[in-house]
């Protein structure tokens, strides 16, 4: 008897524990990883919160909170193609691979071809092509026929990787092994992948097999066995290619001839360039942001300044953003042909198109009005473009570099001061600038003191450094004063082989002044 009330009373207390924590369980929740946390939620509102959300951790979190805690809430297809697709650009591949686990076993949800896509296209951005095929071969585990745009977006990836050997086998396999038709895209990129790997013969077989598979190739498919000749450097078998486009009756685009032109370019062939630049103009197709940057590296490679600024002009009239790379090119052959007021028209000009100009482009064109003596222009161009964006490192050392050559020290200085100001910390060449700069008219003991900061904050000065400072010092009488620098580079401990010997040679040349610092040099050296 005991026995069964005890059992009974133990099974009363089980239940009634059981209550009390389901009890609990309903005013317990977990604390939402933003706030407000909406009270109502459905899958279009958390793709939203997804796409926005800038932090990808929280972006994952908001994904798995929804998913876990929210109530009567379910993701679909559409949530879960939304993280993907924010992980997989910013190449958080382990998230993505555990999600995708997760879809797998979720038999509820149908996926779409799209969400492989994505994930394709980043694997191959990302320079791991054989997880881009793995992606495209397991497409049919989730239950998703896959289709030409899967294929075609594998190959692209393949392309962009140089495994163009995979290309062609993911190619001959598509109809019996995937079940994908093969279109005239896909022909297309083989015949990419054959001309980059050099097989132009291979490329010309796919183009004239093409119509037997039932596609008629394009102006795309012309243009890319045009480009494999000009890859090659046979000009006389591309023009033969963009006949063929004419004799068609197709009218070539400006990517076909803008590969025409770089072919030409390629051989130092500029006059013919511009002939096809001018047919290609006539002929009412107008030129893209690539035809531009072609034919304005070429004018600046063979020193063309007025025909490189010129058609820069017509680009910004067109409205195209070039690139700083280029802009620099451009002010770069402008001021090596001494029109550095041209220069600095293009840089205003570039102002007033809403292309703001970086520190590449403002350090370029600072250097060359340094370069030019005119460090007022040059300081003005830089408290411009200063309004508007944040100097680097580059533009700073390259204004603090001009204001030493040209013995503009205090503005150096205040310049100096500016950059720490805005915690932008001065680095061994910034120090080396303004070492020399002091040495430059005859301040050699101002140079002492500033290596002597320069050691302090930790930047390691180099033979230059310590060359113009003790050559400096002898030349101005202060042969003492050699003896600290040698002292001070020794106690740093910084001194690298270059300096070891200018040290060693240069104070045995003046042994009687330098006897001292040589003992201590070598001691420490051998130590």
């Amino acid at each position: 008897m005991w026995c069964l009330r005890h059992l009974k009373v133990t099974a009363t207390d089980s239940l009634l524990r059981s209550i009390t924590a389901v009890r609990c369980c309903s005013h317990y929740t977990v604390t939402p990883p933003i706030k407000p946390w909406p009270q109502r939620l459905y899958p279009k509102r958390l793709v939203s919160m997804i796409s926005r959300q800038q932090n990808l951790d929280l972006a994952l979190q908001i994904f798995h909170h929804a998913g876990k805690y929210h109530p009567d809430f379910s993701h679909n297809y559409d949530t879960y193609n939304s993280i993907i697709h924010k992980l997989s650009r910013a190449r958080a591949f382990d998230a993505v691979e555990s999600l995708l686990s997760e879809l797998k076993h979720n038999t509820q949800i149908k996926c779409g071809e799209n969400l492989f896509i994505t994930v394709i296209r980043n694997y191959g951005l990302a320079g791991r092509p054989e997880l881009a095929v793995k992606t495209f071969l397991r497409i049919e585990k989730f239950n998703v026929q896959r289709s030409v745009r899967s294929l075609n977006t594998l190959l692209n990836a393949l392309v962009q990787n140089k495994r163009y050997d995979l290309v062609h086998l993911m190619f001959k396999n598509s109809r019996d092994k995937f079940k994908v038709i093969p279109n005239v895209f896909t022909c297309n990129i083989l015949i990419k992948a054959l001309c980059k790997k050099n097989d132009v013969e291979g490329a010309i077989r796919v183009l004239d097999e093409m119509p037997s598979m039932g596609m008629v190739p394009n102006v795309v498919t012309y243009t890319t066995v045009l480009g494999g000749y000009v890859w090659r450097g046979d000009i006389e078998s591309a023009k033969r290619v963009f006949g063929e486009i004419l004799d068609r009756g197709w009218v070539p685009d400006a990517t076909t001839y803008t590969v025409l032109m770089d072919g030409y370019i390629k051989l130092g062939r500029l006059i013919d360039a511009v002939k096809v630049m001018d047919d290609m103009e006539e002929n009412g197709v107008e030129p893209n942001d690539v035809t531009y940057g072609v034919m304005i590296e070429a004018f600046c490679k063979g020193k063309k300044s007025g025909e490189a600024r010129n058609l820069l002009d017509d680009m910004l009239e067109r409205e195209y953003v070039p690139s700083s790379a280029l802009c620099c090119k451009v002010i770069d052959v402008l001021c090596e042909e001494g029109k550095v007021g041209d220069a600095c028209v293009l840089w205003r000009r570039l102002l007033r198109k809403n292309c703001t100009p970086d520190n590449a482009i403002s350090s370029t064109l600072i250097h060359w009005l340094c370069k030019d003596g005119k460090i007022r222009e040059a300081k003005k161009l830089f408290d411009e473009f200063q309004k508007g964006s944040i100097p680097s490192m580059l533009t700073y050392n390259t204004l603090i570099a001009g204001m030493c050559e040209c013995g503009e020290l205090t503005e150096a200085g205040k310049l100096w001061d500016d950059m720490v100001e805005k915690e932008q910390e001065p680095n061994a060449f910034t120090y080396n600038m303004l070492i020399n700069g002091f040495c430059k008219i005859g301040s050699a003991k101002e140079g002492i003191r500033i290596l002597e900061e320069m050691l302090d904050k930790g930047c390691l000065p180099n033979k230059s450094t310590f060359s113009s400072l003790i050559e400096a010092l002898i030349e101005s009488g202060n042969e003492g004063d050699v003896a600290k620098v040698v002292l001070m580079a020794v106690s740093s401990g910084v001194i690298d082989n270059d300096s070891w010997h200018f040290f060693v040679n240069r104070i045995v040349n003046n042994l009687d002044s330098g006897a001292t610092a040589l003992d201590r040099l070598l001691v420490e050296n051998d130590t």
